[in-house]
Order: structure tokens, then sequence, then C-alpha cells
């Protein structure tokens, strides 16, 4: 595999890290102490890991010769 060919696996895998945290409750962090109300929320957190492994991946890609 190719290292831009992994970055795509990671953001794949980011995305889906991120888009499964709107299924959870938080147990930790300022998200704790609202309990059941922050399901069908994304978290923040994970939100902006996937943005950035997103960028990585972009640049990568671009960059990749």
């Amino acid at each position: 595999m190719v290292p831009y060919e992994a970055l795509d696996v990671a953001e794949q895998a980011a995305r889906q890290g991120c888009e499964a945290t709107r299924r959870m409750t938080a147990a930790k962090g300022r998200a704790s102490r609202l309990g059941e109300r922050v399901i069908g929320h994304i978290d923040p957190g994970a939100a902006s890991a996937a943005i950035i492994v997103a960028s990585i991946a972009k640049f990568a890609r671009e960059h990749n010769g």
C-alpha cells in the first residue's frame, strides 16, 4: 500500500468514527454532564480530528510525486 493510500483508509476510518459518536453518550469532558441529551450529536473533538486527517490525506494526494 502506498503511504497516501493508507491515509485515504485513515480518512475513511476517521469519518466513520466521527459519525459513530452520534450514538454515544459522553463519559468525559464537558458533554459528560449532559447525559442522554448528547445522543444524536457528533462529538466536536471527533469532528475536528476527522477534518485534520482528511486535510492530511488531501495534501498527500495532491503532493504524491
